[in-house]
């Protein structure tokens, strides 16, 4: 991935050729995984198709496509000068990616409702510019509003933490 070039602005940025790569050697591997899973449960023909029949071809397809575009990519000679994200860009994704990945992270931990919650009042402070007195309530309301809609309604369970273990949810 040393495919980097210096915009004008001297940041250094990552080309396009660079990300088709990366992500075309990522569908390989989901495309293996696909494939031997597909073997594992059987994948051949055998009076008709066995479960894994169909899957695996398709992971072959994927596969085959990814190598083209990986191969695409390295056999690429165009001078690729322009870059697949800026700075500024980048940071607005992260922005969202870094505190989601915290929420998933803290679901085993505190439940997916106090997460989600937490999360909630984060994103409406951090991003939105409200005062926590306006956050809290709906924070709190719309992880109340799930945990009926799912826990009660649809009696289906999700994850829970100290919180709902405390008040006996």
């Amino acid at each position: 991935m040393a495919d980097k070039h210096e915009n004008a602005a001297g940041q250094y940025l990552i080309s396009y050729r660079a990300v088709d790569v990366a992500v075309g050697v990522l569908f390989m591997l989901a495309a293996c995984v696909v494939m031997w899973d597909s073997w594992r449960v059987g994948a051949r023909w055998v009076g008709g198709p066995q479960a894994g029949y169909f899957p695996f071809y398709i992971g072959l397809i994927m596969f085959i496509a990814s190598a083209g575009t990986v191969v695409m990519g390295l056999l690429s000679r165009s001078p690729n000068l322009k870059s697949f994200v800026e700075k500024d860009q980048l940071w607005s994704v992260l922005r969202v990616l870094i505190p989601a990945a915290i929420f998933v992270a803290l679901i085993p931990w505190l439940g997916l409702y106090v997460a989600g919650a937490l999360f909630i009042i984060l994103f409406m402070m951090w991003l939105g510019k409200y005062s926590v007195i306006k956050a809290l309530p709906i924070a709190v309301g719309v992880s109340l509003f799930l945990f009926m809609l799912f826990e009660r309604w649809f009696m289906i369970p999700l994850p829970k933490g100290p919180v709902e273990n405390f008040f006996g949810f």
